[in-house]
C-alpha cells in the first residue's frame, strides 16, 4: 500500500461491480468469478420488447374498432325499423280514411250504378290501394271469429253447426297482418230446442 504523508498507508478501493458502468458490458473478472463459484451470473433485466407493446396496442385498437362497428350496425337497424314502423302507421292512417269511399263504391256496384268513367276511376283507386297492401276479407258462410268479425245481428238457425257469418253487412279490411276494420256480419248459432216450462206442459195436458 502507498504510504501517506503522515506515515500511514493509503486505503486501496477495489471496484467489484460485475457490470462496467462505462461500457455496460460484463467484466471478464466477474464472469470468471461466477464460473469459479458455480453460480450463474445474474444478467441485467431485459427491456420490454417494442414489438410486444405494439402488438398489445394493435389488439386494443382492433377491439375498439369492432365494438364501434357493432354499435353502428345496431343503430342503423333501429333507425330502419323505426322508419318502417312510421311509414306503416302513416299508410294505415291514410287507408282508414279511404274505407268509407270504398264502401260507397261497393254499394254502387251492388246496385248497378258503377258504370262509365266512374267505374274506371273506382277500379284505378282500388288497384292503387291494393298496391299499398290493402286487402278485404269477410265471406258469407265462414265461421265467426271475434278477432276479425264484428257481429251486428244475431240469430239461431238449424242450418249451421257453429257460430257462422250468414251475411256480410260490411267487408273488413287489413293491411298485412294489421286489421284496419273488422268485417261487420250477421251471425247465426245452431238452433237448440229449448225445454218447455212446466206450466206450458200442464196446460197442454189439460187441453
Amino acid at each position: 500500500m502507498p504510504a501517506r504523508e503522515n506515515g500511514h498507508e493509503e486505503p486501496v478501493i477495489r471496484d467489484k461491480r460485475k457490470i462496467d458502468p462505462e461500457t455496460g458490458q460484463v467484466r471478464e473478472t466477474a464472469a470468471a468469478a461466477d464460473q469459479a463459484t458455480g453460480q450463474p451470473f445474474a444478467e441485467a433485466p431485459a427491456a420490454a420488447s417494442p414489438d410486444g407493446e405494439l402488438a398489445a396496442q394493435l389488439a386494443e385498437r382492433t377491439a375498439d374498432l369492432q365494438r364501434l362497428q357493432a354499435e353502428y350496425v345496431n343503430y342503423r337497424r333501429r333507425v330502419e325499423r323505426d322508419r318502417a314502423a312510421v311509414r306503416e302507421q302513416a299508410v294505415a292512417g291514410a287507408l282508414v280514411e279511404l274505407l268509407p269511399v270504398l264502401d260507397d263504391i261497393g254499394r254502387a256496384r251492388d246496385h248497378g250504378e258503377l258504370t262509365g268513367g266512374f267505374a274506371k276511376v273506382a277500379e284505378s283507386l282500388e288497384a292503387a290501394l291494393t298496391k299499398l297492401g290493402l286487402t278485404s276479407f269477410g265471406q258469407k258462410g265462414e265461421p265467426f271469429d271475434p278477432t276479425v268479425h264484428e257481429a251486428l245481428m244475431h240469430s239461431y238457425s238449424p242450418d249451421v253447426t257453429e257460430p257462422t257469418a250468414i251475411e256480410v253487412l260490411q267487408p273488413g279490411y287489413r293491411m298485412g297482418d294489421r286489421v284496419l276494420r273488422p268485417a261487420r256480419v250477421a251471425v247465426a248459432e245452431p238452433e237448440d230446442a229449448p225445454a218447455a216450462p212446466n206450466g206450458d206442459a200442464q196446460s197442454e195436458e189439460d187441453n
